[in-house]
């Protein structure tokens, strides 16, 4: 990118660091309460809300990860992508209204509260506490990953930082961060997600036409794909360059997993009244499946401007949407899309650092000391920076791409959480004994399968290809429906906060 074209692209990506700081001050001024700090005062209506969801959800993945992984695995990257344009719809429509009402039966802050209410056990809280605190740590050095590459990219400080450069961008991106956080909590988030969700769905829009555009149009770019040594007809094909159990792993966690992910789970707490779930599912739906236009058009244009030997191979697969910004794009659009990638990463930084620390100080003390709720905003805060600085090691520790990173964790948290939340919410056998079994299950398991992935010695009775947490989340929900189906107390007795929301429920 020329000079000129490469100051006014670092001055947007500064002015928008400068704007979100702004946010974190202003609203660390407005933050008094507990309730402030984890729930934004429960103040957000619909568009506050169906922003803020999908700013959330998709973090450094949607314009980093999500083209590196297309471009290193052809089509089958999309068996990630098309369930996150359409489950998060499905959460809010099928269990929106469920965890609304469960919220506002007793003070429930986090998806630990949520399930201690609902089954009336601290044991079930405190599973949850601990596969949130996990998964979350590994969110965070997702984004702290991500961040690291783009900044470092932005100001072009590979060539004068050398090695340095991404842990320079690491620096600066996590001292933005943890101000708002730190500082504002959920409520500096929530305002902060809003501009960010609006400028994510402007540059997810605007980059999807001007790629295609670029690479040539459909036609050109499957030409040239398939007749590329480089990537060949196998890009192409349904599959692309992943085995069938891939696929299918990948659609099931991403899809039923939605339901075990405490960043979006946690929105329906904050929500001020019932009303706006009633139009939730389709503005949410319509955020999604515009945000996946980036994945979806820098993916197959990318490998195609490689193929035709108009870009160089980047240098490891979650550059490939940086290195075609820089080479293509004007500075206008590559000031806007890269604004959008560092929203897209710090609003899903700040939920995972809030939720962590409420983990840390809030959720595993009242399950394992019995301890009523005394949190503070001053240990809120010293607990989002204790987890930050835990993230970091683990982004340098967990050296993958950033997609893969991302589905370790999303990973972790639906095979732990995802069959005590969208299966006990609505069957009123599941008792408390089948839900901290399942928590337990999946969380464990998936630990031991990547583990043993990363040491080469996944057992044999995992088909090949499989990924972790599906087979953890297949074991989890089998573990949940047979604890509940020969459970003589499946449905015995009701948890206070249930009896008023009118679903059965046991302290298995």
């Amino acid at each position: 990118m020329p000079g000129p074209d490469r100051l006014w692209l670092a001055a947007t990506a500064l002015l928008y660091l400068v704007v979100v700081a702004a946010i974190g001050w202003w609203s660390r001024r407005r933050t008094r309460t507990a309730e402030d700090f984890f729930l934004a005062g429960r103040r957000p209506g619909l568009w506050m809300t169906a922003l803020a969801t999908m700013a959330t959800a998709f973090s450094g993945f949607l314009f980093l990860g999500g083209p590196g992984l297309a471009y290193r695995l052809g089509f089958g990257a999309f068996f990630i992508f098309l369930p996150l344009g359409l489950t998060p719809a499905l959460l809010a429509a099928g269990l929106g209204w469920r965890l609304r009402r469960l919220a506002a039966t007793g003070e429930v802050y986090t998806v630990s509260d949520l399930l201690r209410q609902r089954f009336g056990s601290a044991g079930v809280g405190g599973a949850a506490a601990v596969a949130v605190l996990l998964g979350s740590v590994g969110y965070l050095g997702t984004q702290i990953q991500a961040l690291g590459i783009l900044l470092a990219s932005v100001f072009g400080w590979e060539g004068v930082l050398g090695g340095w450069a991404v842990p320079a961008g690491v620096a600066v991106g996590l001292a933005v961060i943890l101000l708002y956080s730190v500082g504002g909590g959920m409520l500096g988030g929530v305002i902060a997600d809003c501009f960010q969700g609006g400028l994510m769905l402007v540059a997810a829009v605007a980059i999807f036409a001007f790629a295609l555009a670029t690479a040539g149009g459909p036609g050109t770019i499957a030409t040239s794909l398939a007749v590329a040594p480089a990537f060949g007809p196998e890009f192409l094909a349904p599959l692309g360059r992943i085995p069938v159990w891939t696929a299918f792993g990948w659609f099931l966690v991403f899809g039923f997993g939605i339901a075990g992910q405490p960043q979006m789970l946690h929105k329906f707490f904050m929500l001020r009244d019932e009303r706006p779930l009633r139009h939730l599912p389709l503005t949410l739906g319509l955020a999604q499946s515009l945000c996946l236009l980036v994945p979806l058009g820098l993916g197959v244009a990318v490998p195609a401007l490689v193929a035709q030997g108009r870009l160089a191979a980047p240098g490891i697969a979650d550059e490939a949407a940086p290195a075609f910004l820089l080479a293509f794009a004007p500075g206008a659009l590559s000031g806007l899309v890269f604004a959008g990638a560092i929203a897209a990463i710090m609003s899903t930084a700040n939920s995972f650092l809030v939720l962590a620390g409420a983990a840390l100080v809030r959720d595993l003390p009242r399950a394992w000391r019995g301890r009523r709720d005394r949190t503070t905003l001053a240990a809120g805060r010293w607990a989002t920076l204790l987890v930050a600085l835990a993230a970091t090691g683990f982004a340098f520790l967990y050296d993958d791409l950033v997609a893969l990173l991302g589905s370790y964790s999303f990973g972790l948290l639906a095979a732990a959480l995802a069959p005590a939340v969208g299966i006990g919410l609505v069957w009123e056998r599941v008792g408390a004994r089948a839900a901290t079994a399942s928590i337990w299950t999946g969380l464990g398991v998936h630990l031991l399968l990547e583990a043993a992935g990363r040491w080469g010695a996944v057992p044999g009775v995992i088909p090949e290809g499989l990924p972790p947490a599906a087979a953890a989340l297949l074991l989890s929900t089998g573990v949940l429906i047979l604890v509940s189906a020969y459970s003589e107390n499946g449905a015995a007795r009701r948890s206070r906060g249930v009896a008023e929301t009118g679903w059965p429920a046991a302290d298995g």
